[in-house]
């Protein structure tokens, strides 16, 4: 981009300067390119404030202006007016150039630093003085002018001088970037030829397109360039700055102004005549003035860097006396606080390190709580040994306040550093010191140690010993086996033979012995034969109670092979005797079955219910489980056994049946099982199930057995639940084209390679078009047109319906806000369904205010569609969310009503406002009487509740004035229009609004 626009601001200046007779269009091309390229600059790299940039943007649309002005008057008055509107547009550019550098100024500035503001001073009262001599005396002392031309002739060069200060004082104190030496440069060109016009103007000799254009056409270009580059960002942007270096170009340029004023002193002298005394004195002294206050300042910062450095070591003490973690942030946090300036609002803390390096970051990019500041400092809490730093101080305050405390803080991070790293040393030691004392105390009071003689007697034992042999008072003297349980005496006997023949002793199952209150408790023995050792000479028996840990081992083992709320089986448990059950069968030629059992509308009951009856229910269903397969045992040879398998899923198998109708012969009486409420504590449900069986016939291996039943269940309830399938080889084919219609379905999606079509909603009265109900199409590339009834489902099940949803309600709102453009007399609404999941996604509503107010579409010609169920079994999270959509002026209907839970009461308390009659109510409203009235009844409560209604699928006349005749105010369906593309719907509010009656026209 910014080639393209340094290419073609080349060309228009080159062409401006060949061809004079078109410098008006030309010049107004260069100015209106630098506007563009100063707006796209900020859309494109979107600094932190962009009002300055704007600012800037309208600076040189005012400089156009002024000269489009300035040359239709000339044109006009066949002369160059003065004063004119012209001379207000060029005065208004330094306004706003000096507004814009001001706050630029304000936003960037890394230090305020009043040295910089007195050296910009200094070198602009230089220039002043120069200026007054050559540009502003000429017209005060011209008699010729009348006072409002002296003014603003006057007015030129003050303006120059006031953009001359504020944008030196800019310069000297921002960072220098490519961006700032480009408005730098640019500011030069314009100052310089507004000093040379003044001089032309003086002289009499002005003429358009000479050398002096050429300043005004690189401050065209070059702040268009500033604005296209990266760096435009850096001056708005939180930075780490080091100590200031005077450099030595700026020191010389100070002091070739210090010498304006004795060199035009000494230049007028020569000349004969002092003409401009007071004016040299006056700045003389200025100047003087400005360089006492800048040592002032020096001295007062030298002061300052004292003070620091005494806080500094005052904090340093401070943190050699602290001892914990909690002390060091104590005391940083009192030193950040002397270091800042009195009573400035800040937070201080210390966290983990983002970083190895001093930084200046947005405080909502950390995870500290550092209040509602912009900007923090970041100081790595590094030692010098090279070590990363793993936690950091943290210092929120205003901007300016963080730049001068950037050294300081440096320092006390590494002292808190420093501190830290002692605390954690000093604990490091502490706890070496510790396990030594505890190592020490476990070897004095471990497990029960035993020396056995070569007659088994115990000949020493440790004084555990006493707990563990409860019913012993002593063990000394007394055989090793008559002190366990008779049940182990024989293994204690066995293992003392084995390790003195040599052998190794073999643990074997834990041994037992009667412990405290009688009760038997396990140990864990290990036999070593040390009769070698001289200070040993037996058998060495070491015990461990191992009691809590075996009952642990146990139940672990119960959980981990069986579920914890029915007592069945688990998932792993099932798999392994399925696959004992398929080898056992591979052998004996018998069929083995599986039967993967989910219950339907399991959420419905812990909804209606709560959890504690969903469990129950659990629990009910695989005894029932359990009952069935027993009941069919003795029929049809069929061992069963249950297993839950997770959730609400059930699995049984059927190890033994005669052939495959065996097994479905057990499914069907599984099922009818089902038929039973189930009389929980909480009340008597009524639940029933899908099935999937599937058999050896057509599985060799037990994972392919169960993943056919799963098939099958999948179809059963895909089919219609409560209801039993059988794994069939065509059923495969079947699941993997919906697998195939669900990815290309998501590739859609991803590509946008969907079709939005819109069925008009129109006043049953006189067919005027109220409204559009969005319907989204899919032209399959290989299927052709997919019908929704298709592609929805599965888009629903897989969760594509989130994406799907929002690609439809986002192009539905774009094209809605593309005819109230269009047809702004039309004033229609879009209607979009919405699914229970797509409602459900975190930040739905806050996001569909964003789209319609990013499209510019009013909230209320935003029409919602959802089912009852939805809108029946709020979980809190949806009413939120259309509270706040309802509260934007949102609306909400109520789709395909009647068709589910539909109960007239409903309407009274639900937050809709338009009710959706189903096609269903319309297709026998004129053949039946009592649809008739169930309609009509719907009809009049709907308006007594201001409710508006709207009935879909009209296909006749007859139905159509029935409605009417009850007091239906909308209607849609093929009497009307069938779904049109929106260029086919954009004609029909063409037509609509130039007041063409469509009486019973359908649209193809």
């Amino acid at each position: 981009m910014l080639k393209v626009y340094v290419g073609a601001m080349a060309i228009l200046v080159t062409a401006n300067f060949a061809l004079p007779g078109l410098h008006l269009v030309l010049w107004t091309a260069i100015g209106l390119a630098s506007v563009a390229a100063i707006l796209t600059g900020v859309r494109m790299h979107r600094p932190r404030r962009r009002a300055p940039w704007f600012l800037l943007a309208a600076a040189v649309g005012s400089f156009i202006a002024g000269d489009v002005t300035a040359d239709v008057l000339t044109r006009l008055l066949h002369r160059q007016g003065f004063p004119s509107m012209a001379d207000f547009f060029y005065l208004t550019v330094y306004v706003l150039i000096a507004a814009a550098l001001v706050w630029l100024y304000r936003l960037g500035v890394v230090r305020r630093d009043p040295a910089s503001l007195f050296d910009a001073l200094t070198l602009t009262a230089g220039l002043g003085l120069l200026s007054y001599i050559f540009l502003i005396r000429p017209y005060v002392e011209n008699p010729a002018l009348s006072a409002l031309e002296r003014t603003i002739s006057i007015a030129y060069p003050l303006a120059d001088i006031i953009v001359l200060a504020v944008g030196a004082r800019l310069i000297a104190s921002v960072r220098p970037t490519p961006a700032v030496w480009l408005l730098a440069l640019g500011g030069v060109g314009l100052l310089t030829s507004d000093v040379g016009y003044g001089l032309a103007q003086l002289n009499g000799d002005w003429a358009t397109g000479g050398p002096v254009d050429t300043g005004w056409a690189a401050f065209y270009v070059l702040w268009g360039v500033a604005a296209l580059h990266p760096s435009m960002r850096e001056l708005t942007e939180p930075k780490v700055v080091r100590a200031n270096e005077e450099r030595v170009g700026r020191l010389l340029l100070l002091g070739l102004s210090l010498f304006v004023a004795p060199v035009v002193l000494f230049v007028e002298m020569r000349a004969g005549r002092v003409r401009d005394a007071a004016v040299i004195a006056v700045v003389s002294a200025l100047l003087s003035g400005l360089v006492l206050l800048r040592l002032g300042r020096a001295v007062t910062g030298q002061r300052r860097t004292l003070e620091r450095e005494r806080r500094l070591r005052t904090a340093g003490a401070a943190l050699l006396m602290a001892t914990d973690d909690a002390a060091v942030e104590a005391t940083v946090r009192e030193a950040v606080a002397d270091l800042l300036p009195p009573g400035r609002d800040h937070r201080a803390a210390i966290g983990p390190a983002h970083g190895d390096r001093l930084s200046m970051s947005y405080t909502r990019d950390l995870a500290a709580d550092l209040g509602d500041f912009e900007v923090t400092l970041c100081c790595p809490l590094a030692l010098a040994d090279g070590r990363p730093a793993e936690r950091a101080l943290y210092v929120a305050a205003d901007e300016v306040v963080l730049v001068g405390l950037q050294e300081a803080a440096q320092i006390l991070a590494t002292q808190a550093a420093m501190a830290l790293d002692r605390i954690a040393l000093g604990e490091e030691i502490g706890r070496r010191k510790s396990e030594a004392y505890f190592r020490t105390l476990v070897l004095n009071a471990t497990d029960v140690i035993l020396v056995v003689d070569d007659d088994d007697r115990v000949r020493f034992a440790s004084p555990s010993a006493h707990a563990l042999f409860a019913g012993f008072t002593e063990l000394v003297g007394k055989p090793l086996p008559a002190v366990f349980d008779p049940s182990s005496a024989g293994a204690v006997e066995r293992r003392l033979r084995q390790v003195r023949a040599g052998g190794a002793d073999r643990t074997g199952d834990d041994l037992t012995v009667t412990g405290p209150g009688g009760r038997p408790t396990l140990v864990e023995a290990a036999f070593r034969d040390l009769r070698d050792e001289p200070t040993v000479r037996g058998v060495v028996v070491t015990l461990r109670d191992v009691t809590e840990r075996s009952r642990l081992q146990a139940e672990l083992y119960q959980r981990a092979t069986f579920d914890a709320l029915t007592g069945l089986p688990n998932r792993e448990v099932f798999l392994t005797r399925v696959q004992e059950a398929v080898a056992s069968g591979a052998e004996t030629g018998a069929t083995v079955g599986v039967l993967i059992v989910e219950l339907d509308d399991f959420k419905v009951v812990n909804d209606t219910w709560g959890h504690g009856a969903g469990d129950a229910l659990l629990v009910a269903v695989g005894q029932r489980l359990t009952e069935a397969l027993r009941a069919v045992d003795g029929s049809y040879g069929a061992a069963g056994t249950v297993a839950r398998l997770g959730g609400d899923e059930f699995a049984a198998l059927v190890r033994r049946a005669g052939s495959p109708a065996d097994v479905e012969r057990v499914a069907e009486r599984v099922l009818a099982s089902f038929k039973q409420p189930f009389e929980l504590d909480h009340g008597t449900v009524t639940t029933t199930a899908s099935i999937g069986a599937a058999t050896t016939a057509e599985a060799a291996t037990a994972q392919e057995l169960l993943r056919h039943a799963d098939l099958a269940v999948y179809v059963a309830k895909d089919a219609g639940r409560d209801r039993w399938r059988r794994y069939e080889s065509s059923l495969h084919s079947e699941i993997v084209e919906r697998h195939r219609l669900r990815a290309d379905l998501d590739r859609a999606i991803a590509d946008e390679a969907l079709l939005l079509h819109f069925q008009p909603i129109v006043t049953l009265a006189d067919g005027r078009t109220h409204g559009f109900e969005a319907l989204v199409r899919w032209e399959h590339p290989v299927r052709g047109m997919v019908p929704p009834d298709d592609f929805i489902p599965v888009a629903e099940e897989s969760g594509l319906i989130v994406p799907l949803g929002a690609w439809v309600l986002s192009n539905a709102v774009k094209a809605a806000a593309q005819w109230r453009i269009a047809y702004p007399d039309a004033e229609t609404y879009v209607s979009v369904n919405v699914s229970a999941r797509q409602f459900r996604t975190p930040d739905f509503a806050p996001w569909v205010l964003a789209e319609i107010d990013r499209m510019g579409l009013p909230p209320r010609a935003l029409l919602l569609e959802m089912t009852e169920s939805l809108l029946l079994h709020d979980d809190g999270e949806v009413a939120g969310a259309l509270g706040a959509l309802r509260e934007a002026g949102v609306r909400i209907a109520i789709d395909d009503f009647g068709t589910g839970f539909s109960s007239l009461s409903y309407l009274r308390r639900l937050p809709v406002d338009v009710v959706k009659l189903d096609k269903s109510f319309i297709d026998t409203i004129a053949s039946s009487t009592e649809q008739h009235a169930v309609v009509d009844t719907i009809v009049q409560l709907a308006r007594i509740l201001n409710l508006q209604v709207v009935a879909e699928g009209i296909e006749t006349e007859a139905e159509r004035e029935l409605l009417v005749t009850m007091g239906s105010d909308h209607g849609q369906g093929y009497l009307f229009s069938r779904p049109l593309s929106y260029g086919d719907a954009s004609q029909w509010l063409l037509e609509d609004a130039s007041g063409l009656q469509r009486g019973g026209r359908t649209a193809a």
